[in-house]
């Protein structure tokens, strides 16, 4: 069963630049995202729990998106971490695009919800 591509956005007050550095460096993420993230020659290596997940980047622009691909899932899933402005509030926006089966879509939603919350408050949001 394939997995169905998701996308969701939160506004967040700050600038591209500072929501870059926690979207994209290892500092960053371990803030948010998980509890230890190392890099090694464009491998990501994140941990929760005792558990360890390899993503890959696979493209990246400053201050605008990285985009990360899990090793061993299917070639074209990925995770991506975009910066939009609001054409008209001119308000930094988090987009933030995923993989997951149809059934754990709500469930994978709450997740994101929670770790962006984390992040918020890392920015002072």
């Amino acid at each position: 069963m394939s997995k169905q591509k998701y996308t969701l956005e939160y506004p967040v007050r700050c600038s591209p630049t500072i929501l870059f550095e926690f979207l994209a460096t290892s500092n960053g993420l371990s803030e948010w995202f998980a509890d230890s993230v190392d890099e090694h020659e464009n491998i990501f290596y994140f941990s929760w729990n005792g558990s360890q997940e390899e993503a890959e980047v696979l493209d990246k622009e400053p201050d605008k998106f990285i985009r990360f691909h899990w090793v061993g899932a299917p070639k074209n899933e990925y995770f991506e971490f975009r910066i939009d402005k609001s054409e008209i509030t001119n308000q930094t926006i988090l987009v933030i695009t995923d993989f997951s089966e149809k059934k754990d879509i709500k469930d994978q939603t709450q997740l994101w919800d929670y770790h962006v919350k984390d992040l918020f408050h890392r920015l002072g949001n």
